[in-house]
Formats: C-alpha cells, sequence, structure tokens
C-alpha cells in the first residue's frame, strides 16, 4: 500500500541523516534501524554493512528461485545534504504531511524512492509465492559525497552482499512535455584545480610585484568568454521531440550553430539544454594570498568540470589550454576527484520493462535523458551492470519543479507521486523477477 511508503517515507526523513562530506556526519544507521523495523515482520535476508561508525547501509535480498533469472537492484541513500532551518517554512526534519505533500529534507532526493523501493521488496517477500530473480533493496550511505562510505565502498569490500544484474535508482519520472523522463545516463566529473603564479611582494611598494590574485582574476575571465563547443549526442534528438513543440525552435535547437541562440526562448529548461549539450566549466573556490599587506605569489582557482561520455581526462586538460590561449602560460593544471560519465543501453530488457510500467500506470510514453548531475547508478554502470533512473511522478511535475526542489528550501513530495511510483515499480518487479502480486 502506498500509505505504508508515504509512512516510512516521514520516518526516514525525522531521522535525519545528514551528510556534510564529514566522516563522521551522516549517521545512516539511524535510517538503517528504521528499515529493519519495517522488515520485521517480512522473510528477507538483511545485512548491514558500516564503513565507517554510524555510516551504515543496508542490503535486504528476496531470493528468487531460478539461478538464470535476473537479479534487480533497487537502489536508494539514506543520507541527506544540509538545510538552512530558518528559511524553511515547517521543520526539514520533521516529515510533515500536509494537504497531500510529506514536507522534509531528502522527501525528493530521494528518501520517497528508498521508501518505495523497501515498500516493494517487503510485499514480493510477504507474497505467497516467491519471485523466480533476487529482488534486492540497497539502502546505502554516503551518496551525497561520492559514496566513499556506501556504495563504493560495498563494491570493494562486500561485492557479493551486493550482486545484482541490472539497478534502479533516483532521477526519472519527471514530466517532459508530454513524456516521462528515465535517466539513462549521466555526465561525468572533472574537477581541476588551476595553480597560478605571480611575484609577490609587500603590498606597499607593489611596484615590481605581480599579484597571482590579479593573473587568475584574467584567467577567470578567459574562462567566462570561451566556450567549451556544443556536442548535441544520440539522446539530444528524443529530448527535444519530447519537450519542444515549435518545429522551428526545435529545428534550431538541432543545429550545434544556432542552439546557443535558442537557449534564451527555452524558459526553466534552458540550464538543463545548455548542461547536456556541452562540456560544462564551471569556477567555484579562489583562493589567494593569506595577510593583507602581503601581494599573493600564489593563487588557486577550483573547477567544477562536468563531461560527455566518451570525454578523456586528455581531452579535457587539452580543452582547458585551448580556452585559456596565451594566458594558459604559467598555469599549472592539477586533478582533482572526479568519475567518467556513464549511460546504459536503451535497447536492454529492463529500460523496456520500465518503459511500459511507467506508460500502463501514467498513460505517458517515456524518454531517456542524461543526468546533468551524478548519482551512484555510475558505479554499477562502471561494472557493466545496467542502472536507470526511475520514478513516476504526477502530471504538475515537470523537469523544472524537480531540479526547483531537490536540495531547495521547502522540500516536499505529493503523496499522488509515491502511490504512481510504486505502482510503476510494481509492474517493472513483475515482469524482471516474476514477482507474485498483482501488478
Amino acid at each position: 500500500m502506498s500509505e505504508d511508503a508515504v509512512g516510512l517515507l516521514r520516518a526516514l526523513i525525522r531521522e535525519a541523516c545528514v551528510n556534510t562530506g564529514d566522516p563522521a556526519s551522516g549517521g545512516e544507521i539511524r535510517a538503517v534501524r528504521v528499515l529493519q523495523r519495517f522488515f520485521a515482520d517480512a522473510p528477507v535476508e538483511i545485512q548491514v554493512f558500516e564503513a565507517a561508525p554510524g555510516r551504515a547501509s543496508l542490503i535486504a535480498r528476496v531470493p528468487g528461485t531460478d539461478p538464470a533469472a535476473p537479479s534487480l537492484g533497487l537502489l536508494g541513500h539514506l543520507d541527506v545534504v544540509p538545510v538552512d532551518a530558518e528559511r524553511w517554512t515547517r521543520d526539514p526534519f520533521g516529515g510533515d504531511l500536509v494537504d497531500g505533500e510529506v514536507w522534509g529534507r531528502g522527501a525528493v532526493d530521494m528518501l520517497y524512492l528508498t521508501a518505495v523501493f523497501a515498500c516493494a521488496v517487503r510485499e514480493v517477500a510477504l507474497a505467497p509465492n516467491p519471485p523466480r530473480g533476487d529482488l534486492v533493496l540497497l539502502a546505502v550511505a554516503d551518496e551525497e559525497a561520492g559514496g566513499e562510505y556506501g556504495l563504493k565502498w560495498l563494491l570493494r569490500e562486500h561485492p557479493e552482499a551486493i550482486r545484482v544484474t541490472e539497478a534502479l535508482s533516483e532521477t526519472g519520472g519527471m514530466r517532459m512535455g508530454g513524456h516521462v523522463a528515465i535517466d539513462v545516463a549521466e555526465k561525468g566529473s572533472a574537477g581541476r584545480r588551476l595553480v597560478v603564479r605571480g611575484r609577490p611582494g609587500h603590498a606597499s611598494i607593489p611596484f615590481g610585484a605581480e599579484s597571482a590574485a590579479v593573473n587568475a582574476g584574467i584567467v577567470l575571465q578567459r574562462l567566462a568568454l570561451v566556450e567549451p563547443a556544443v556536442e548535441l549526442g544520440p539522446l539530444w534528438d528524443a529530448f527535444v521531440a519530447a519537450r519542444i513543440a515549435d518545429p522551428l525552435l526545435a529545428e534550431r535547437m538541432r543545429d550545434p550553430v544556432r542552439l546557443d541562440t535558442a537557449l534564451g526562448e527555452l524558459g526553466g529548461i534552458a540550464g538543463y539544454a545548455h548542461a547536456i549539450s556541452r562540456v560544462t566549466i564551471s569556477p567555484t573556490v579562489l583562493r589567494a594570498g593569506q595577510a593583507h599587506n602581503v601581494i599573493p605569489g600564489e593563487a588557486t582557482i577550483d573547477l567544477d568540470i562536468r563531461t560527455l561520455p566518451g570525454t578523456t581526462d586528455e581531452a579535457v586538460d587539452e580543452l582547458l589550454l585551448d580556452m585559456l590561449g596565451d594566458d594558459a602560460e604559467g598555469v599549472e593544471i592539477q586533478h582533482l576527484r572526479g568519475w567518467p560519465a556513464s549511460e546504459s543501453p536503451i535497447d536492454n530488457p529492463l529500460f523496456a520493462a520500465v518503459s511500459r510500467a511507467v506508460e500502463q500506470a501514467s498513460g505517458a510514453p517515456v524518454v531517456p535523458i542524461m543526468a546533468a548531475g551524478g548519482s551512484d547508478a555510475r558505479l554499477f554502470r562502471g561494472i557493466g551492470v545496467p542502472a536507470y533512473g526511475f520514478g513516476l511522478l504526477s502530471a504538475g511535475w515537470s523537469y523544472e519543479r524537480y531540479r526547483e526542489m531537490i536540495h531547495s528550501h521547502d522540500e516536499r513530495i505529493d503523496v499522488e507521486s509515491v502511490r504512481l511510483t510504486l505502482d510503476a515499480l510494481r509492474r517493472v518487479v513483475a515482469a524482471r523477477v516474476g514477482s507474485a502480486f498483482g501488478a
């Protein structure tokens, strides 16, 4: 029942498993205890793993009867990002149910899905007949900080416990025109630090010195003036067809030369269209100097760089050098944490099952998209396990609304979206692992 999913969602929100990126934050063990109580009356194989004190993940498996059948993983995370509580209308960790909406940090990203996934696993476990294939809930820690204490650690230390052949996770269900968007790919991350140097000196006698802060400003200006080239990948045409009704505007969007002139006419979807049509480079952290009376001899600029499928580290460095031109002289490029872009095929039985289920539950066809951000799904794709974003949000949930609600003040999800997502998931589970409950 969707009421169970709503109740579980509210309970997970109240545990406030806030991940700041500090290894001591998160406390996902609290959410794990909630899930253990939820499964207490169900014949589910449960394992709990702690990568560090309090950084716990739960694996709940319902074994199938056919070793040759798929093993379907439902990948949810338990951690949430921090909040500015003073800017919320309600308690961000109250889990309030008001006018058909559940309020709280993580309601959209992604505790509603984790709750729905858990409900599906519990229903299959309590059904009179076992499933044909394994159904596995992977409720993991630390997704919001890259998975070092969550799925990445589990894949390295306990690969047998999380053995699946295919997976569903977050970033799906948004309305894209008359379609429902399902994530089949996501951009990669190739963070860089630019080290810019000058000649230090006393600030009271600036003649002869060369401020690294000023040089960093020149580098920043160059990055702002030069954009990476437009690259329209294989998913671009489907996105345009689903979202853009005006044929003349759609024609311009399919032309790499004219695309940027069309962005200003796209409204709230423009940022997404810009992000998935090129490598993006965003300066995020600037450091220079330590004392107000010393002209700094070194400055650093941290860059958040999001890459397209097929973009190599070497290509990123070459792109930066080309963008900087003559200003690249004396700039050192250092590599920060990153990962490659990932994608799963759309001619896959799981994607076909998702497409059928979503259309049956909503009446709307699916459009495959690439996510601009990252998720734990990339880690499964990296080992050859196809993984797709999932969900079925109610009709008012455009892509823009979805993006505005994630990590925002007053984050909340409507009960109807929870119901629709559970309905669609039941159909997928029935198709892939032969569950015994009705769709």
